[in-house]
């Protein structure tokens, strides 16, 4: 059997070179500068191959023998000896190399040249640093909307001055307030994402209820998140120089008409009455059309915006006068125990009145007071024809009962008030559980709705 042995008197220090060409036996290839890689060289001699093959049969080799020329005694102790030598070369150019140069003074990595062009951050606050990072999103970015105000977009119906736009100040302070000509479009405006809340009226203490607003809560699905009240303080408006003996007309909302009706009366005022959207609207249409026979009811506020003077303050028939407005909004709120909460609901049931009884005494039993019940026709079904052999055939109005009770939705008693009330009817809807307004007010106070 033959062997591959190593040149006689091949010295390894002779393999590697760095600055004179490779010889023949070597296979000498660079990846960085100073950093070579080295493969074992050797050749056949037939000479010695019976010779090494007879002392490496009588002698098994006891380690490297570095005195007779040889490396190792076999292929494999070649192959070890290169490797143990390729590493001490490697890591003493390591040492040596230049730290210097490039990015943060390195101009080798791994024993390769830094060929990339590495831009060291710079502090920013020096003149020439470029421009910042875009800052990355957080968890702010992406919460909803304020609960209290702040940068809040908040519908109502009016234009400014109007006492809708005081009740939004009043629940949201520091929003921005939205003027809406009609009250649905004040709804439209937050299910289309335009506002983020709105504020309408729905009652008043002498005026009664807003039968329109009342409708569109059952007609839209937007959820009732908290409730406002205000005092009334009308103002009789008229353009500047003119005199109350010259009004021949008194133009405002069919609710501020309503609540000064008796005043007028006692002034003596010998005038048309005609209703118009909003208080406000009113003095701003007379303004703009310079009607110095007409004058309007509406809130001191108004008269600044519009340039009107007042003929006339506090001319509501109470001074108690108080309008209610609810909070709307696309989410619900959780409800609380640990603040006084009312709750609004709309129910029907198909055989008619006859059902109310029942759904007051669930109430009554849990001692759940109730603090409104409304009826409004039933737009679906508005007649209901009851078929009798004796009598006849009689018809009745369907109605729709609205109703407001003081508890939370998170109280048990209130669950199962409302539990026991829809085993009683056909259609029972939550129209939201909110927080009362408790806020102490002033009768002479400016303010009011519309």
């Amino acid at each position: 059997m033959q062997s591959l042995t190593p040149a006689p008197g091949v010295d390894l220090k002779s393999l590697i070179q760095t600055g004179s060409p490779p010889c023949r036996r070597l296979s000498h290839h660079r990846i960085g500068p100073g950093r070579p890689v080295i493969k074992c060289a050797s050749r056949y001699d037939s000479a010695n191959a019976n010779a090494n093959y007879s002392n490496s049969t009588a002698a098994p080799a006891s380690g490297l023998n570095y005195g007779s020329g040889h490396v190792g005694r076999g292929r494999h102790e070649w192959q070890s000896s290169c490797a143990i030598l390729a590493s001490k070369v490697e890591s003493q150019q390591q040492d040596t190399e230049k730290i210097g140069g490039g990015a943060d003074g390195i101009s080798v990595v791994n024993g390769h040249p830094t060929t990339l062009d590495i831009v060291p951050i710079k502090d920013n606050k020096s003149s020439s640093s470029p421009a910042p990072l875009p800052k990355p999103l957080s968890i702010a970015d992406l919460s909803p909307a304020p609960m209290h105000g702040a940068q809040l977009r908040v519908a109502y119906q009016g234009v400014p001055g109007a006492y809708s736009e005081a009740a939004a100040g009043k629940a949201y302070p520091n929003c921005e307030a939205i003027p809406c000509d009609q009250f649905e479009v004040a709804f439209q405006a937050v299910e289309l994402w335009i506002a983020d809340r709105a504020v309408l009226p729905v009652e008043n203490s002498l005026g009664g209820s807003i039968h329109r607003n009342y409708d569109l809560l059952l007609r839209h699905r937007l959820h009732i998140v908290g409730e406002v009240q205000l005092p009334v303080h009308h103002c009789l408006l008229a353009l500047p120089g003119v005199r109350k003996e010259y009004l021949s007309r008194v133009i405002s909302h069919p609710q501020a008409l309503s609540q000064c009706e008796h005043t007028l009366t006692k002034m003596g005022l010998n005038v048309i009455r005609e209703a118009v959207d909003d208080t406000a609207g009113a003095a701003e249409f007379i303004a703009t059309n310079n009607l110095r026979d007409t004058a309007a009811i509406a809130s001191a506020r108004a008269a600044d915006l519009y340039g009107m003077q007042i003929l006339a303050d506090g001319i509501q028939d109470d001074s108690g006068n108080v309008t209610r407005f609810v909070m709307l909004a696309r989410e619900p709120i959780i409800p609380r125990t640990d603040r006084p909460f009312k709750t609004s609901i709309v129910f029907a049931h198909e055989k008619g009145m006859s059902v109310l009884f029942k759904v007051l005494s669930a109430f009554a039993f849990r001692n759940i007071s109730l603090t409104k019940i409304e009826s409004r026709p039933h737009r679906n079904r508005p007649i209901r024809l009851v078929d009798d052999a004796n009598v006849g055939t009689a018809k009745h109005f369907e109605y729709m009962f609205y109703v407001d009770f003081e508890a939370s939705m998170a109280e048990v008693r209130a669950q199962n008030a409302l539990a026991e009330v829809q085993e009683f009817t056909s259609f029972l809807r939550v129209l939201g559980s909110y927080p009362m307004d408790m806020t102490p007010w002033s009768p002479s106070a400016a303010g009011g709705g519309d």
